[in-house]
């Protein structure tokens, strides 16, 4: 498939530097299989790391056995979020897409073993590994927050998540299956996407993209019918939030059951404080203006490096916002 645009690849280039700076960290320090190819004839992957077990290690040559074997051997996966969606990631954990590929490579693991490539001949030796535990360690690019989620393997959704692909392997075409995200313009996966021009083809000059998506007036009914639908949705989940937000006016912050309670702002507003300003002009000899225009004021004293005097504007507060974010798990 050929590229239609150059992504913004600034977000990516950060958390592959993450990525790589734990996973080699994780090498050195524990001894734990990093970036590790698993394979067979349809799929082919490499996962981030895998803990072996006590028993499974001491078939490994004593230089490549991990400092601490695990209970049991487990399959862990490194995903670097940004900040804006971090809170989601706490609250609901990995994507289907995310857990569908963990337990794709786990169960590659399980089923075939290592795969015979260089420089991990030792391992493919070993034979099928029984993973028992997924683990997703999730780093927040904006603040390195870690937030750490596991799972028992299990069979049946590995089974599921093999029938996907095969799914997508009998599709005659991709406009057989149906779409992850909703297009440029409205998913920053698509708009960050190298094939993007491939995936949306025809797109009329000036028109959102997803316009392709309608062929007749059954696809402009289902269409109207989501609009009416999502805006149901927005006015319920509106007023429930407004009567929330109003019964929690005068609560402290804290944890109330599986969420937290915080505030921000509700501090006094600041202004500028023309007085102290015209001062200044004067100690500086510059020129006052006879009728004070604070804006214009304000700019030159930046342009000259001047510190802007500010005073606490009387019986004014900036706005105060609620903040709910997951609880976090306890000690």
């Amino acid at each position: 498939m050929e590229r239609t645009h150059s992504p913004d690849m600034r977000a990516a280039i950060l958390g592959t530097y993450i990525h790589q700076g734990l996973l080699e960290d994780a090498r050195r320090e524990y001894g734990w299989l990093v970036e590790r190819t698993v394979t067979d004839e349809v799929l082919r992957g490499h996962i981030d790391i895998v803990q072996l077990d006590a028993a499974t290690a001491a078939r490994l040559p004593k230089r490549h056995r991990p400092v601490q074997p695990a209970d049991v051997v487990t399959v862990e996966d490194v995903k670097t979020k940004s900040g804006r969606i971090w809170d989601r990631v706490v609250r609901y954990g990995p994507t289907a897409a995310e857990m569908r590929q963990v337990l794709l490579y786990a169960d590659l693991l399980r089923t075939v073993g290592f795969a015979d490539v260089p420089g991990q001949r030792y391992l493919h030796r070993l034979g099928p590994i029984d993973v028992q535990h997924i683990r997703f360690r999730f780093v927040c690019r904006d603040t390195g927050e870690e937030h750490v989620q596991e799972f028992a393997f299990d069979p049946w959704l590995a089974t599921e998540a093999r029938w996907w692909v095969d799914r997508v392997l009998e599709a005659p075409t991709p406009e057989d299956l149906p779409r992850d995200h909703d297009g440029p313009g409205l998913s920053v996966i698509c708009d960050n996407c190298a094939f993007r021009g491939t995936c949306w083809p025809g797109v009329p000059p000036g028109m959102p993209a997803q316009t392709i998506l309608v062929h007749d007036d059954a696809d402009r009914a289902q269409a109207l019918a989501d609009y009416v639908r999502g805006h149901e949705m927005y006015r319920e989940g509106k007023r429930l939030k407004e009567k929330a937000r109003a019964m929690l006016a005068d609560s402290p912050e804290g944890r109330y059951g599986d969420n937290e309670l915080g505030w921000s702002g509700g501090n006094p507003k600041q202004e500028v404080d023309v007085a102290a300003m015209v001062e200044q002009f004067e100690d500086a000899d510059l020129v006052v203006p006879m009728l004070p225009d604070a804006e214009a004021m304000v700019e030159v004293l930046r342009r000259a490096g001047m510190t802007v005097p500010m005073r606490k504007a009387a019986g004014q507060r900036t706005p105060r916002s609620i903040k709910v974010s997951p609880a976090r798990p306890t000690a």
